[in-house]
């Protein structure tokens, strides 16, 4: 079999790239730690903005814990093409209260899981990028993608 021939990756159309990839893939899976063991899963993120991704999540989950122990996190979007985007960073609490009815008003499944916006168990993480990577099919080399606009 073949080596696959992965298409060349122009560095100005790194965030164009990513951000499509990104798009097409829709639900990264998140990983986080809990103590020594590493702890994946998919998610559904209900914002994105650039890089930064917000999650919502319940109190009582365990990536709660995880995330309250230790912030560090990365998400990890395939497309059907096999490109990916790994987004490191930090998972913080969203504590803007006009952000977070935004969020609550763009994604209607929120009110049928959890009824209210004022429900105790909601919990939204803004994930804040640190480094950002592309990486297109097959190609075993990761590029930078700059954060900033």
């Amino acid at each position: 079999m073949a080596r696959p021939d992965p298409e060349p990756v122009d560095p100005r159309e790194l965030r164009a790239l990513a951000q499509t990839t990104m798009r097409s893939a829709k639900f990264p899976m998140l990983a986080t730690n809990d103590g020594d063991q590493p702890r994946v899963r998919p998610v559904s993120p209900v914002r994105t903005e650039g890089f930064t991704v917000f999650v919502a999540n319940l109190r009582p989950y365990q990536k709660t814990r995880e995330i309250e122990s230790n912030p560090k996190v990365e998400l990890c979007y395939l497309d059907d093409h096999h490109d990916q985007v790994r987004i490191t960073g930090r998972a913080q609490v969203l504590d803007d209260p006009a952000l977070l009815r935004t969020i609550w008003d763009e994604n209607p499944l929120l009110a049928n899981y959890l009824g209210s916006i004022n429900n105790p168990q909601l919990i939204v993480y803004r994930v804040e990028p640190e480094r950002v990577r592309f990486m297109r099919e097959w190609a075993l080399e990761y590029h930078e993608v700059p954060i900033g606009p």
